[in-house]
């Protein structure tokens, strides 16, 4: 029995929507009104899953920060990282295989350390400043371009949206096997 293939990333998303384009009556400019002042945002962390024989499989995790606190880290933390990786091990029944980026909290020592505890598991790092291999970067691209120009108020109703958003890229194999196809990365035995 072989091993799930998985790519991790992290992405974030605050209460002002990112730009897109829209249409407008001639003469008219769309406006979209935002009242996000602050650093409140949405951290999202997600794993895009393969294995031959298998449907691709998008497990993720959401963290909320709700503004400055002294001491507290705004994204995702080592234990975090920790908790999605057993909830995906847990939810695809066997060993990993992880390829993830060098973000601090990745390669730090207490990751490694919660790494070397779990025997399933394999990471290897993604080159520096090559995000077109993770097809976890498709994801954050289609969920951001959903969200252009929607206003939220509040952290809440941001929280449920991009939820929602990414519930329903769940259920579709066929986008997340995009995504994986978009990479140009060939998974294929030899």
């Amino acid at each position: 029995m072989g091993a799930w293939l998985c790519f991790q990333d992290e992405a974030g998303q605050g209460l002002r929507p990112p730009k897109g384009r829209t249409w407008g009556r001639r003469g008219h400019t769309p406006v979209v009104r935002v009242t996000a002042a602050g650093t409140k945002r949405v951290s999202m962390a997600a794993l895009i899953c393969t294995k031959s024989g298998h449907r691709p499989r998008m497990i993720y995790r959401i963290h909320l920060d709700r503004g400055p606190a002294k001491g507290r880290r705004k994204g995702f933390t080592e234990t975090d990282y920790a908790r999605l990786l057993d909830a995906a091990h847990q939810q695809l029944g066997g060993p990993i295989v992880l390829v993830w980026d060098n973000l601090n909290t990745h390669v730090s020592r207490s990751m490694r350390k919660l790494i070397d505890a779990r025997l399933w598991l394999t990471v290897y790092q993604l080159p520096a400043y090559a995000p077109e291999f993770n097809p976890v970067e498709g994801v954050w691209s289609h969920l951001k371009r959903s969200l252009a120009n929607l206003t939220k108020h509040s952290l809440d109703q941001l929280t449920a949206l991009v939820k929602t958003r990414l519930k329903r890229m769940q259920y579709r194999p066929g986008l997340i096997d995009g995504h994986i196809a978009k990479t140009g990365l060939d998974f294929q035995p030899p």
